[in-house]
């Protein structure tokens, strides 16, 4: 398997306190954002994608909070808004039927072609470059993970000690060992996810649990343990890493 792909997934998994696929996504999301906003926004094809597709809106806010080349996210919605008005404006301004006679009853086809357009607005602000190269490069990475399970004995040692996977990227992990492991391998590969998640969840359920129990007035003087945090690991576990469940804005309101 080539280095290009390893060696951030060994880094990924020296990292103890965050889902490793979290941390290849996060990496791989910023490396993107860059992209977008550097040199290639001046390459013809890279334009004719983002003309097309813009980004989705999770993805327009990240690029937005680049503020080093407000410019380019400028010149690129310019040449996206140009499209969405050329594509949608015309079909937008013949979806209101006619006035029917009552007498005679309404003509009701017009119902389908406000769906239709509806539909064609919802999937061109879904669109998103970023959100299709993430999904490529995460599959290729839970591929890699499998691979790299099977074949190397440190990064199996590694994989057994990791705790810290996230619901969304343990669905992954799952999909990629039904389509790439052989059945001696997954038989390996399994119980340790398995154990991993369990105990995972496990200490999450308690820290959680004596989060809770800290707002009754009789437990005001016991120590807070590893708890102070557990909304914000709570949320990392249920929806993957996000930069805006940081951990110090749930330290700084306790």
């Amino acid at each position: 398997m080539e280095k290009i792909y390893t060696i951030p997934v060994n880094d990924a998994y020296n990292e103890p306190a965050i889902c490793p696929l979290c941390f290849l996504k996060n990496k791989a999301e910023s490396d993107y954002l860059d992209y977008y906003l550097g040199p290639s926004l001046m390459e013809p094809d890279t334009r004719k994608i983002t003309n097309k597709t813009g980004f989705c809106p999770d993805h327009m806010g990240k690029l937005n909070k680049r503020e080093a080349n407000r410019l380019g996210l400028g010149l690129m919605l310019h040449t996206h808004l140009i499209d969405i008005k050329s594509d949608i404006a015309p079909q937008l301004q013949k979806t209101a039927p006619g006035k029917g006679n009552l007498l005679k009853g309404r003509n009701t086809e017009y119902k389908s072609s406000l769906k239709k357009l509806a539909d064609k607005i919802d999937s061109r602000v879904k669109a998103c470059p970023i959100c299709e190269k993430l999904d490529y490069t995460m599959d290729r990475y839970s591929s890699v993970i499998c691979w790299m399970f099977s074949h190397d004995k440190d990064f199996k040692e590694k994989f057994a000690n990791c705790k810290t996977y996230c619901l969304p990227h343990i669905s992954a992990l799952l999909r990629a060992c039904a389509d790439n492991m052989s059945q001696n391998d997954a038989a390996d590969f399994l119980p340790l996810l398995s154990s991993g998640v369990d105990s995972s969840l496990t200490e999450l359920i308690s820290d959680v649990e004596w989060f809770t129990l800290k707002f009754d007035y009789r437990n005001n003087d016991k120590p807070w343990g590893n708890s102070k945090n557990a909304i914000q690991r709570s949320m990392r576990i249920l929806s993957s890493d996000r930069s805006d469940f940081d951990e110090k804005q749930g330290k700084s309101k306790q």
